[in-house]
């Protein structure tokens, strides 16, 4: 967290990241953001311990235990983290969220890619003979192959020397989380909402978000993860939410 005037900005990681993912926009922020910014592990990443059960709602409730009570919030969510930030616009979990940006949040999922994630949910935390391997896996998982280096904090927080080797500090539980409720969530959403992607995201086309909002972000020449290909390009987003 840094800075001492309103609002907090909240930066929600996507599905196998972690908060570090923020790293490069956070870089950006003093002079820019007028407010304090909080980039949070959510349930069962980085550093924040496991859920009984994954659903967005859980999410949203456990991220809510570690934001203040009626400040105002804006809430910036890459993918899995977009859609939990709408649940937490919703009200419903006791914060006060004026404003959401989800980035990248996959919109359509297949019969076959759930289920797909459902025995990936299953499966148990494999455990690698190196940490090369285990750093390999766990940008892959996040989408961050060629993206991030295998030697960068992040990195340091997606994996975890066990006896016997490394293994993903990511729950594999977590991919059970499925498809969110996207009419649903912007239904009950009463902050401010931008749904945002890169222009060449295959996982949240622009006209699949133009069908639940007219007017997306769309940023030139970036993919799903945009945040960490240009963090610059969401600067005018954050203006956006601020206003």
């Amino acid at each position: 967290m840094s800075g001492n005037s309103e609002p907090l900005l909240v930066l929600l990681h996507g599905l196998g990241a972690n908060s570090k993912v923020w790293d490069g926009l956070a870089d950006l922020l003093p002079g820019r953001w007028p407010g304090e910014w909080l980039a949070h592990d959510l349930p069962g990443h980085g550093f924040s311990g496991p859920l009984h059960r994954y659903s967005f709602g859980a999410l949203a409730a456990e991220v809510a235990e570690d934001l203040p009570p009626g400040r105002p919030l804006v809430v910036l969510g890459h993918s899995l983290g977009g859609a939990v930030g709408l649940a937490l616009g919703s009200g419903w979990f006791g914060v006060a969220v004026t404003a959401v940006c989800g980035l990248g949040i996959k919109v359509r999922w297949t019969g076959e890619e759930l289920v797909r994630a459902t025995e990936l949910a299953a499966r148990p935390n494999r455990v690698f003979a190196t940490r090369a391997e285990a750093a390999d896996r766990a940008l892959r998982v996040a989408g961050l192959t060629g993206l991030v280096p295998p030697d960068a904090p992040l990195v340091d927080d997606a994996i975890r020397e066990v006896d016997g080797g490394w293994r993903l500090a990511l729950d594999p539980a977590a991919f059970a989380v499925g498809a969110p409720d996207m009419a649903g969530l912007l239904a009950a959403c009463r902050a401010k909402v931008i749904l945002a992607a890169g222009a060449d995201d295959p996982m949240s086309p622009e006209d699949h978000l133009r069908e639940l909002r007219p007017d997306p972000v769309v940023l030139p020449g970036l993919g799903h993860n945009a945040h960490v290909e240009d963090p610059a390009a969401l600067l005018p987003i954050l203006d956006r939410l601020h206003d």
